[in-house]
């Protein structure tokens, strides 16, 4: 007799599980701790087999006998339905897996960052994250499953690739969580659980004396003229190295004096401008008919101010001026490119310029995310005299006998 909603629910657990058949192989199995569990037993290819179709009451008599009916018809077209039911269960955890979870934020997010930061969160993720939990689904990862993971990177002494593998997988479960498909981002659990990383500092040298070396030596430089070019204006306008070897011609303002970087080049995707001293004019003067002249093979191809040495539709080598340093006898541990920058914010908060005024030219993160999209121009006049102040006071060190620092005049 087949099964109702009334006799499922005067049935009690006894002390061994039992049995209520509904037909057809349909029967719900009722455990001595109470639970109720629908199931079919059905054959396939001469092998007795069992289907799980769900507990009860969250699937109703009603529910599970439309079920029932379709794994019956996938059994008469010869079709296994636990096996069936298996290979659906994997490919929905396919696609709610970390990795292909993650992939999907870098996809929709990648696009407003520069290139070089998306290829470098991807690769982490690659290396780091997905060969341990790239294959799980997303909502089953718990805080110590990520936590291990992390100490397996910390373990191989890079401890702040751990800080910033956490924070881009902290990243994943709130796109997951936003897109209902994790129920909270579980590396918040994990504050205080890795050492904090030391601070790193990029080589730079500061010292006035040294300064003035490292300026004579680049004048002495005997590489690429467009090498020592670039050496030459580095010091002066200290924008990140990517900034400056793809620094393009049409954005230099020669009657302005002014250098406009466009926001998708920024780190902070924000359109910055870099006033520009006489002395990095004159730079860009002598440069201008090497580099400027002529036009691309490519109408569209950006005409380089430093281009590659092989084709100037590429900009320099992003070891150009990390190679020079030291074939002058700088090594990386002494000073990089991007120490021109630490330099310039030592030297000139020494000078007392204004903070503000010297964080704005160093185009680094604004407190104030309000004015963020208008803040490009600000301090602007006050910058314009300190760049111009900063390329005189260099231009006097270069000397031995002139190191006297120029200090800010209102």
């Amino acid at each position: 007799m087949p099964l109702t909603d009334t006799a499922i629910r005067k049935t009690k657990a006894q002390a061994k599980a039992i049995k209520l058949f509904d037909g057809g192989g349909l029967y719900l199995e009722v455990s001595p701790s109470g639970g109720k569990l629908w199931r079919w037993k059905y054959r396939f290819e001469g092998v007795e087999k069992r289907l799980s179709l769900g507990t009860y009451p969250d699937v109703s008599l009603k529910a599970v006998r439309e079920k029932h009916g379709e794994a019956r018809r996938q059994l008469a077209a010869g079709i296994d339905p636990g096996a069936a039911k298996k290979a659906q269960k994997q490919a929905k955890a396919g696609s709610e897996s970390f990795e292909a979870i993650a992939r999907e934020w870098h996809e929709k997010f990648s696009h407003g960052w520069v290139e070089s930061h998306g290829s470098r969160i991807l690769k982490r993720l690659e290396v780091d994250l997905f060969p341990w939990l790239g294959k799980r689904p997303i909502a089953e990862i718990k805080a110590p499953d990520l936590l291990a993971v992390l100490r397996r990177i910390e373990s191989r002494g890079a401890l702040e690739t751990a800080h910033r593998a956490m924070q881009n997988a902290g990243q994943v479960f709130r796109y997951a969580v936003a897109t209902g498909r994790a129920e909270r981002d579980i590396s918040g659990d994990l504050r205080g659980a890795l050492p904090a990383p030391k601070e790193k500092h990029h080589a730079s040298i500061t010292d006035p004396k040294q300064v003035g070396a490292l300026l004579r030596a680049i004048d002495s430089y005997e590489g690429t003229f467009i090498t020592k070019c670039a050496l030459r204006l580095a010091p002066l306008v200290f924008v990140r190295p990517g900034e400056l070897r793809k620094a393009e011609w049409k954005e230099i303002d020669f009657e302005k004096a002014e250098w406009r970087i466009p926001a998708e080049r920024m780190k902070m995707r924000e359109q910055h401008i870099v006033p520009l001293s006489s002395q990095a004019l004159e730079i860009l003067k002598e440069l201008q008919p090497l580099t400027g002249a002529g036009i691309p093979a490519k109408p569209d191809a950006p005409k380089y101010i430093f281009p590659g040495g092989h084709s100037k539709e590429r900009p320099m080598s992003e070891n150009a001026i990390l190679a020079a340093l030291r074939r002058m006898g700088y090594p990386k541990e002494e000073m990089t490119g991007h120490g021109f920058r630490s330099m310039a914010s030592t030297l000139l908060h020494e000078q007392g310029w204004n903070h503000q005024a010297i964080e704005r030219q160093l185009a680094h993160a604004e407190r104030n995310a309000v004015s963020a999209a208008y803040n490009f121009a600000e301090h602007l006049p006050e910058r314009r005299k300190m760049m111009q102040g900063w390329a005189d006071y260099l231009e006097g060190i270069k000397s031995a006998n002139n190191l006297i620092p120029l200090f800010k005049t209102a």
